[in-house]
């Protein structure tokens, strides 16, 4: 971590000398780094403006899947999603961050029962009594970026898929409980892990969260098997997702080889998943998008 003089403008931009800004605040996070544990460097440590340009962006993905969640349902094609989320999107001022990104075709990705994550919107894929859906939303506004997705059931869903999605959303909500600043990424990825398996379900592996605000993704990865004391440590200003990917079956995954992005459960079982973007804050946590 490179530091400024004492006597410096503090890095945060904040327009204070270092010495009466962030100095103690790194002298904390050089100790914890000294013990051997992963530190984030000032690069994904957001500052109050960054904080409120990307709490706007958020109003934007916020506002797309509270549309999705109000006129999904049986019958209409991935792609009017896919629309639905252009349109309002652009509308608002906003940009799908997902259009494009690294060659990926359309604005949001929709993962219908054993699809893990990044289904691609099709007129041929038609929503039917049944399924579970996930919506994953993504938005630029002015720079700055914003993330979450939600699950929806598809009109009568059978009682198994039912328990996965309320086990996905109560496992995101579990390892909320472990944002804190100065505790590890580590701490909230055990708490995500142990309630998905005392339910039975299994947690996907090689996909995970990540560091977001400034750009799509940002470091660090975030896993949902970790370990409590291990991982990233987590300060004031750090913005990431939660978004376990959790499998009624195996954790076992493979990539569709035609299309490169859409990622399935090996075994054919079920997946869901729920997406928040967290902001650590002095005292706890903030739910930035949702």
């Amino acid at each position: 971590m490179k530091r400024p003089g004492r006597n410096d403008l503090c890095w945060c931009g904040s327009g204070k000398k270092y010495k009466k800004c962030h100095i103690g605040f790194d002298d904390r996070i050089e100790e914890i780094e000294l013990q051997g544990h992963i530190v984030p460097d000032h690069s994904i440590i957001k500052n109050a403006e960054q904080i409120e340009k990307i709490k706007e962006s958020a109003k934007i993905n916020i506002a797309v899947l509270d549309y999705v969640a109000e006129h999904i349902k049986a019958g209409i094609s991935t792609a009017e999603i896919d629309r639905w989320v252009y349109d309002i999107t652009t509308k608002m001022g906003g940009i799908p961050a997902p259009l494009n990104y690294q060659g990926f075709p359309k604005s949001v990705c929709t993962s219908i029962n054993d699809e893990v994550c990044h289904g691609i919107p099709s007129e041929d894929i038609i929503l039917k009594d049944g399924d579970i859906i996930n919506v994953d939303c993504s938005t630029e506004l002015n720079g700055y970026f914003s993330d979450s997705s939600r699950m929806f059931c598809i009109g009568e869903v059978s009682e198994d898929k039912r328990r996965l999605v309320e086990a996905a959303k109560q496992a995101l909500d579990e390892g909320l409980k472990q944002v804190k600043p100065w505790g590890f990424l580590g701490d909230m990825g055990q708490a995500v892990n142990d309630f998905i398996k005392s339910k039975g379900y299994s947690v996907v592996r090689e996909v995970g969260g990540h560091g977001i605000g400034l750009e799509f993704h940002e470091e660090p990865w975030v896993s949902y098997v970790s370990k409590k004391n291990t991982e990233m440590l987590m300060v004031p200003g750090f913005i990431f997702t939660i978004e376990p990917m959790i499998n009624m079956g195996s954790h076992e995954i493979f990539t569709d080889e035609d299309n490169g992005w859409t990622i399935y459960t090996e075994d054919g079982s079920p997946s869901a998943q729920w997406e928040i973007q967290v902001l650590v804050t002095e005292d706890g946590y903030e739910i930035i998008s949702y």
